[in-house]
């Protein structure tokens, strides 16, 4: 009886090791695959689209256009300022009492995270840009600990900024939101964009699961050649 029994232990505890093995293996490969590439996305629904990099479709996909908006420093900031750098960009104003001081903080983390890294930049654009002046931004950024040469906040054309938040970066659209150009933009969303400008990942800047996963993201993007 007492062998018998020794028999069933040793089959539940082997039972339990190869379960605790499997599992394991399970969740490196699902990190290994997805560290390996990330997706681009074309449209609004931000259906992903997994492409290998020597796709010939990746040229035609969307890009974001040119731009021209001034930041905290009274600097002209165009797209040719992010060439050849991965970035992430969002949509926020100085005087919000509700989600920006968070997204701020959240971002802060990025800046934190890759502040030594000159392939990686932030940009923030001012919805609000009629109060938020360079001299406002300033004193923002100033207050919130941000480097220029890292992060800009950036103010300009209301109708400039509009169109790059709803049309070229999608970051209201994901959820379906149908809005006139000139209707309030407000969004928590942090979109990541690549060296060649394709939107490679949309995050939700209020959550720190979601930020946590945008810098592994960052990371993986920074391996493509």
């Amino acid at each position: 009886m007492n062998w018998m029994m020794k028999q069933y232990s040793i089959k539940i505890s082997l039972f339990f090791i190869l379960t605790v093995f499997f599992l394991v293996n399970c969740q490196n490969k699902g990190k290994k695959s997805r560290v390996d590439q990330l997706p681009y996305y074309n449209e609004a629904t931000f259906t992903p689209l997994w492409l290998n990099k020597d796709n010939e479709t990746i040229e035609n996909l969307h890009r974001i256009s040119p731009f021209q908006l001034i930041n905290q420093e009274g600097d002209t900031i165009t797209e040719k300022n992010f060439e050849g750098k991965i970035y992430v960009t969002d949509f926020f104003f100085t005087s919000c009492p509700g989600i920006c001081p968070k997204m701020t903080n959240n971002m802060k983390l990025l800046q934190d995270e890759f502040l030594n890294d000159e392939e990686v930049l932030l940009l923030s654009h001012s919805v609000t840009p009629e109060k938020d002046s360079v001299s406002v931004l300033k004193h923002y950024a100033q207050n919130k600990d941000i480097f220029t040469h890292k992060w800009h906040l950036v103010t300009g054309e209301q109708k400039e900024i509009y169109k790059l938040g709803r049309h070229d970066y999608f970051v209201e659209e994901d959820l379906g939101l149908k809005k006139e150009d000139d209707e309030f933009l407000h969004t928590e969303n942090f979109v990541l964009i690549d060296k060649n400008r394709h939107i490679r990942g949309i995050y939700n800047g209020l959550n720190k699961a979601s930020i946590n996963q945008l810098i592994a993201d960052i990371k993986t993007l920074k391996k493509e050649k």
